[in-house]
């Protein structure tokens, strides 16, 4: 932690228009000015944090372990109070080589396109057929 300026949350809470955006996660304080066209969700949604402890809103989404090393590049101090500890550590500011997935799957779906059309027009031709037969009957 030696080396990090240590800031309040009042201090903090002055950073809070486009041109000049800091906010705290875990304790960390970030100043995500330069960040703010990039993030994937928006510009909006830093700037609802702004000046403010946005630790459970980062926390809430399920940011991927990129973002969460974003943290230590956009760091520009401590929280007082706040002591990170060693297994707070993120990691290394460098991206990650591979290329992490970016969605889930939610369902393998191997059935063929057409069964959707089958799955439709069957009940409605057997019960186009019954009407059908139904009318012919009562009619003679």
């Amino acid at each position: 932690m030696s080396g990090h300026t240590v800031y309040t949350l009042s201090e903090v809470s002055r950073h809070k228009s486009k041109s000049d955006c800091w906010l705290v996660i875990d304790g960390r304080v970030l100043n995500v000015t330069k960040f703010l066209e990039e993030h994937p969700g928006g510009e909006e949604v830093l700037l609802e944090s702004a000046g403010k402890d946005a630790t459970k809103e980062f926390n809430d989404i399920g940011h991927s372990k990129s973002a969460q090393n974003l943290l230590l590049k956009y760091q520009i101090g401590v929280l007082q109070g706040h002591t990170l500890k060693n297994n707070e550590q993120v990691g290394s500011t460098e991206e990650p080589k591979k290329k992490e997935m970016s969605a889930f799957v939610i369902k393998d779906d191997l059935t063929p396109k057409y069964a959707a059309v089958v799955e439709f027009a069957a009940p409605l031709l057997v019960a186009g057929s019954y009407f059908c037969y139904r009318y012919l009957t009562l009619s003679s």
